[in-house]
C-alpha cells in the first residue's frame, strides 16, 4: 500500500536521495518516489509512520506529515 508524506526542507536532487536513502536503509524493498515541487514523498511497501517520521528528521529534514 502507498502512503504519501509531506517534508519540509528538500530544495534539490541531492536532498531526494538523502531522503530516499534513509528510508531504505529501514526497509531495503520500500519503493521511494519523491516530487520536489509538491514536497511530497510517496512510499509503497515501506516502514510505518513513526519510522518515516523520524528517519526524515534524522536525515535533516522536517516531516510535516501524511499528504492529504
Amino acid at each position: 500500500m502507498s502512503k504519501s508524506y509531506t517534508l519540509k526542507g528538500m530544495t534539490c536532487g541531492g536532498c531526494a536521495r538523502s531522503v530516499e536513502q534513509a528510508i531504505k536503509a529501514q526497509k531495503a524493498d520500500a519503493v521511494v518516489s519523491i516530487d520536489l515541487s509538491t514536497a511530497r514523498v510517496t512510499v509503497d511497501n515501506g516502514p510505518d509512520d513513526a519510522v518515516i517520521a523520524k528517519v526524515v528528521d534524522d536525515a535533516g529534514f522536517e516531516y510535516a506529515g501524511p499528504a492529504a
